[in-house]
């Protein structure tokens, strides 16, 4: 009886997360993680960063060697490490879920951003309190690159440009994208 009951809560554990996008058993996606430092969309990444890919048959998990930079979709540095984005202390970069979107979210840890070197294109985008969702011409250009940025498509939940009829969030958009497009320059 008790191994009939063990198999039944097995059997409910491997089913609690079928259909639930937000939890569950979700697939072992194939990463690698970088043993020196290396170019990927363009972006120079230091050893240890954790590159994970789209889902694959035959690839689980971590591979011995670096992939198909077309199958990235996220950058993740080794914990405390970032790289600068802009002026902004990046640890984080992810491919935009949504295939009819080109962009990412960028990540950034403002903690780590002295007085001295805010900028802002930094302050504003700290006030948002969240990453941020960059719109790009280019999907294989994951630097700040303001020639292939075309929009600011959030910045965390707060703002959206999905809604179109709040001009608040829409201007607050409009002046992190003109600070962005300044950012560059002011370097």
């Amino acid at each position: 009886m008790a191994a009939l009951v063990i198999g039944y809560l097995i059997f409910l554990s491997a089913l609690s997360g079928i259909g639930n996008p937000t939890g569950g058993r979700g697939p072992d996606y194939p990463y690698f993680i970088t043993t020196e430092p290396v170019t990927v969309k363009k972006i120079v990444v230091p050893k240890g960063t954790k590159l994970i890919y789209e889902e694959q048959f035959f690839k689980k998990g971590q591979q011995d060697k670096i992939m198909n930079e077309k199958k990235l979709t996220d950058i993740h540095l080794a914990e405390g490490k970032t790289i600068d984005w802009g002026g902004a202390p990046v640890y984080m970069i992810t491919k935009f879920f949504n295939p009819e979107m080109t962009g990412y979210s960028v990540f950034a840890d403002f903690s780590q951003l002295s007085d001295e070197q805010r900028t802002k294109f930094s302050e504003l985008w700290r006030h948002c309190g969240g990453e941020l969702g960059v719109l790009v011409k280019d999907a294989d250009d994951w630097t700040f690159d303001t020639k292939n940025i075309t929009d600011i498509s959030d910045c965390s939940v707060n703002y959206q440009r999905y809604f179109k009829e709040d001009d608040r969030q829409q201007k607050f958009l409009d002046s992190l994208y003109s600070a962005m497009g300044k950012q560059i320059k002011t370097k």
